[in-house]
């Protein structure tokens, strides 16, 4: 990944973005072409504190043919993003950039037996139906019995030995205070993903934005 060191993340920031974020989008090279396949992961770290990302594929999708445990391959996780235009920033001469999250990681690929397949069903279902509290979770017990082993055949566990982590949140770190306020204040206006680039902004640089803390702070009921 290409990544400028105003927008460089440090390897314990990126792999907690990743994990917060479960979701990505998995590459591999077939010899001719990308191949690739979104689909939803957890962290988990092996006794020499070496990341592994585990996911599964259904049994048909093309990506399991490299699954050699050789070949590197490469999982994209991506945050918000938004499009800054150049009228919103106090200083001239501007252009349009695209302000964004974004962590790369990276490595060999290996099928995991039936019995790690199970764990990982489990353990990725529980993961997200904790971001649903207070709902009480789902579980695989709620299913009639063999239903989910039957389904179990159509997908293969699969788990990334992550040997490289590369991370980018570009939030306009390089601009002046004045110019990356009036971004932040700009973007706060915008669509969900402008939204958030705008709050990650704002708590990177929270001195510029005191005084609209305290004015919401004297005005609330």
């Amino acid at each position: 990944m290409y990544t400028p060191p105003f927008f460089k993340q440090d390897r314990a920031a990126s792999l907690k973005f990743a994990e917060e974020r479960g979701f990505g989008t998995m590459c591999a090279f077939d010899g001719k072409k990308p191949v690739a396949s979104p689909l939803p992961f957890y962290l988990t770290y092996a006794a020499d504190g070496t990341p592994q990302a585990a996911f599964h594929l259904a049994r048909h999708n093309p990506l399991l043919k490299l699954a050699d445990g050789a070949a590197s391959w490469l999982i994209a996780v991506n945050g918000p993003d938004a499009y800054v235009s150049p009228d919103w920033y106090v200083s001239p001469d501007q252009v349009p950039t695209w302000l964004y999250q974004s962590v790369h990681l990276s490595g060999p690929v290996r099928p995991l037996s039936d019995e790690e397949l199970s764990v990982q069903v489990d353990t990725l279902s529980d993961k997200f139906e904790n971001w649903l509290l207070p709902k009480k979770p789902w579980t695989s017990g709620k299913m009639t019995a063999g239903r989910l082993e039957a389904l179990k055949t159509g997908i293969v566990g699969l788990v990334m030995t992550v040997e490289e982590v590369e991370g980018s949140f570009k939030l306009n770190q390089h601009k002046s205070d004045a110019d990356f306020a009036a971004i932040a204040n700009a973007l706060g206006d915008g669509d969900a993903d402008a939204k958030q680039i705008s709050q990650l902004m704002r708590q990177t640089r929270p001195q510029l934005f005191a005084d609209d803390t305290n004015k919401l702070e004297r005005t609330a009921p």
